[in-house]
């Protein structure tokens, strides 16, 4: 339902071989059960919600974005995202999907660039100086799935307040116009300032509120249906702290008692309003296809 058949038994026969994707994505046979079980996890997560046992559930480690139909990459091998979006479909008609990484989700947009029933927002670094280098505003779709696909990218050293402030301008009201039956959202702790492969500016209070914003949101507009993914981050440091305060803000606690393990640095003069102005443009090419900016 989501990955071409020869791109699965590649991935297979590389396992038996050992032998890597790329030079970045690793394939064996324990990695292979690893991803396997993960996977399943994620539609885990989403069968007790589709079954009404639970509203929301974290995936501890999931989220592999960069995997499109038939490529890896970015450490991705299988796009378990995708694979409980089609899982959730038996019974949902309209999914949306946060990408909250601070490298764009190329694999997940790719997959849905046509399809209007999900709707796919991507906050993540500016694409020109990181990998995978596409996530550009005007990426928003093709076919009836033009409108659906929007991209918010952010300049290196963002930090909470105008991460928080570019989520809330275009992540609420495209939600609420929307009105998804399930949020999925997907990004572990490389947002955070001190990540290795990332230069975003976030802080663990700022995932706290990230994710807290998140689930005030599906309380709004689908009953709390969440599924909050959590597999990225590479201070081992600091990715603890921030999966502790993702998961804090799904379960419902009101604060965290967290220090920062470095001093947050001041975010750089001028991107507040570089901000401003990217979102003013994303929401007039989006102008023609959601009535909250007409």
């Amino acid at each position: 339902m989501v990955h071409d058949e020869k791109y699965v038994d590649l991935i297979f026969s590389l396992a038996e071989k050992n032998k890597p994707y790329d030079t970045e994505t690793p394939v064996s046979p324990q990695i292979l059960e690893a991803v396997q079980l993960m996977v399943g996890g994620a539609i885990e997560a989403g069968r007790a919600i589709y079954e009404g046992e639970i509203n929301r559930a974290v995936a501890l480690g999931n989220g592999y974005h960069h995997a499109g139909r038939n490529y890896g990459g970015g450490f991705c091998l299988f796009n378990d995202i995708a694979m409980l979006v089609e899982y959730l479909r038996k019974k949902l008609k309209r999914i949306l999907i946060l990408d909250y990484d601070v490298h764009f989700g190329n694999g997940t947009s790719d997959i849905y660039y046509s399809d209007p029933h999900v709707l796919f927002i991507s906050l993540h670094q500016d694409p020109r100086t990181i990998y995978p280098g596409t996530g550009f505003i005007e990426q928003i779709g093709k076919g009836d799935g033009k409108g659906y696909n929007v991209n918010v990218p952010l300049p290196p050293g963002t930090g909470d307040q105008t991460y928080l402030y570019a989520l809330k301008e275009i992540f609420v009201p495209l939600a609420e116009e929307f009105k998804p039956e399930i949020i999925i959202a997907n990004g572990g702790s490389d947002a955070h300032f001190a990540d290795m492969l990332g230069n975003l500016g976030l802080t663990v209070k700022g995932f706290f509120t990230l994710s807290r914003t998140i689930v005030e949101e599906a309380e709004k507009v689908c009953q709390g249906k969440l599924v909050l993914m959590t597999g990225s981050g590479y201070n081992p440091t600091v990715l603890p702290l921030c999966l502790y305060a993702l998961t804090a803000g799904v379960v419902g606690l009101e604060n965290i008692n967290v220090s920062e393990p470095y001093t947050p640095p001041v975010e750089p003069k001028g991107n507040h309003l570089k901000v401003r102005e990217t979102l003013r443009n994303l929401k007039r090419s989006l102008r023609r296809y959601w009535k909250c900016w007409a």
